[in-house]
């Protein structure tokens, strides 16, 4: 993956964690409308809507664009870091508690880490929810698709709260191993996205995917509208017609729970490859 060419002074925030002094940032006071967005990679973060004034030195967020930014354990063990969910570059860090606003959240983001885009050239950005067997597999085809912006795996159609991996191995929950994938629709669009979701995992197997078996691992589209419902239903209907017996389920999205940190990126972080998904083209 490409990524845009930064300053010494960017790379030493983005790249080596470190942060601006207070007060010196560029957005620390900006009022105007529109996306904040990744300096390192474009990756839509932040909408203006969710910035308000902390008076700490850097700009203050109480939410995310869904998906598009990480939490990891930072070095020092007591805080919490933030960082683009595409990239890996160094936000800043997160506090809750703190009552500034209703959400008691707080994105304490350096303004270097961070491009801005006004209203008028806001980037859009779309959602899906699909699951295919192993989640660690579906998300790497889908990191590698043009126009996708974040991914994020987890559990979707059961009915526990917050579930954990374990407990949803364990076929209770009635949850499958899902991923959410923010989409630029500038780029890409659902059709495309959820062909490639029919080529990257074999629909026609029931309760399994490969050697692993067990409801959580089905084949399921999660459809955020009616629209996004009829696109899955026509190529449904498009496989069908070529011989292949979907057991693709189709169900209207619910909440999705992201699973634990171990779970994301699995395969760009360990350098491997799936081992029960591969590319097959089938349109």
């Amino acid at each position: 993956m490409e990524y845009n060419k930064l300053t010494p002074e960017e790379e030493m925030v983005i790249v080596q964690k470190g942060t601006e002094k207070p007060f010196t940032g560029e957005y620390n006071d900006h009022k105007e409308t529109g996306i904040y967005s990744c300096k390192r990679c474009d990756a839509p973060l932040y909408r203006s809507e969710s910035k308000f004034d902390s008076h700490c030195g850097w700009p203050s967020f109480d939410d995310e664009i869904p998906g598009a930014v990480k939490r990891l354990p930072d070095p020092d063990g007591n805080r919490t870091e933030i960082v683009c969910s595409n990239c890996g570059g160094h936000l800043g860090h997160v506090f809750t508690g703190e009552d500034f606003t209703e959400k008691s959240i707080r994105h304490c983001v350096n303004s270097i880490s961070l491009n801005f885009i006004a209203h008028s050239e806001d980037i859009k950005s779309e959602i899906a929810y699909f699951a295919g067997g192993c989640f660690w597999g579906v998300e790497y085809f889908f990191q590698k698709s043009d126009g996708v912006i974040s991914t994020t795996v987890g559990y979707m159609g059961g009915d526990m709260k917050d579930p954990t991996y374990e407990e949803v191995c364990s076929e209770n929950t009635g949850h499958a191993e899902a991923m959410e994938v923010l989409f630029d629709p500038a780029k890409t669009d659902y059709e495309t996205l959820t062909r490639l979701f029919f080529e990257i995992h074999d629909p026609i197997q029931i309760n399994c995917q490969g050697p692993d078996i067990g409801k959580q691992y089905r084949s399921e589209i999660f459809y955020v509208d009616e629209k996004q419902r009829e696109t899955a239903e026509r190529l449904i209907e498009i496989l069908k017609s070529k011989g292949y017996s979907i057991a693709t389920e189709l169900t209207k999205a619910d909440k999705f729970w992201e699973a634990e940190k171990y779970h994301q990126d699995y395969y760009l972080n360990n350098g491997q490859m799936p081992y029960c998904h591969g590319y097959v083209k089938r349109f």
